[in-house]
């Protein structure tokens, strides 16, 4: 096989090599990301319960006082 053959395909394995170097980093950074996300989630489920549990201790309070009026 000539060198221009050999050439073209050491290009094509180098740009292949590139290519999954780049998807690896982005891999990574996709799943720091979904890190994040996932920590930024369970704060605001445990932020909403805590919401919730304070609407439902107003609403509570209303009626024990609506009861008592």
């Amino acid at each position: 096989m000539s060198d221009h053959y050999f050439n073209a395909l050491e290009r094509k394995i180098d740009q292949l090599l590139d290519h999954c170097h780049r998807l690896e980093q982005e891999n990574e950074r996709l799943r720091q990301q979904e890190a994040v996300l996932k920590d930024e989630r369970a704060r605001l489920l445990q932020l909403n319960d805590q919401t919730r549990s304070k609407v439902e201790a107003m609403i509570q309070r209303l009626k024990a006082l609506e009861q008592n009026a």
